[in-house]
C-alpha cells in the first residue's frame, strides 16, 4: 500500500493510513529518503496516528528512516503515537532513541519550525 507523501513548504509529510507491510515501510523509507534531495527538503513528519500497533521492524525502520534523514540534512518528527502503542514499546523495549516525537501534526510542525529557525539563526 502506497502511503501518502506531501509537500507543504520545506517539509514533507507522510501520513500512514493503516498497517504496512514490512515491504510497504522499506519503499517509504526508501521514498521519503529520496524525496528530501529532490525536493530540498528541511524536515519530514511521519503520521503514525492512524497505527494500533507499531512492532519491532516497525520501530526499526522509522528509526533508521530518521537517521538516513538527518544524514541528507534535514530532520524527522514521528507524529502520533497512540498511548497503547507507546506503551507497548515501553514493554517490549522497542525505543525511537534519537528521533523526535511529537503528540499530533500540528505539535511536528511547530518543533520543525523551531529546529529550522534555529538553525539559521545560527548560521547568521
Amino acid at each position: 500500500m502506497a502511503v501518502p507523501i506531501l509537500k507543504q513548504g520545506p517539509y514533507l509529510i507522510a501520513t500512514i493510513q493503516s498497517a504496512l507491510t514490512d515491504s510497504d515501510l522499506v519503499q517509504l523509507r526508501d521514498a521519503l529518503v529520496g524525496k528530501v534531495g529532490s525536493y530540498r527538503s528541511r524536515g519530514v513528519i511521519v503520521d503514525v496516528t492512524a497505527l494500533d500497533v507499531l512492532d519491532s521492524f516497525a520501530s526499526r525502520t522509522l528509526r533508521d528512516l530518521a537517521h538516513m534523514i538527518r544524514l541528507r540534512g534535514a530532520e524527522t518528527v514521528i507524529v502520533g503515537i497512540q498511548p497503547e502503542v507507546a506503551f507497548t514499546m515501553v514493554r517490549l523495549g522497542l525505543t525511537l532513541e534519537g528521533v523526535a516525537t511529537a503528540l499530533d501534526l500540528e505539535e511536528g510542525l511547530f518543533y520543525l519550525n523551531e529546529k529550522l529557525s534555529s538553525s539559521q539563526q545560527s548560521t547568521q
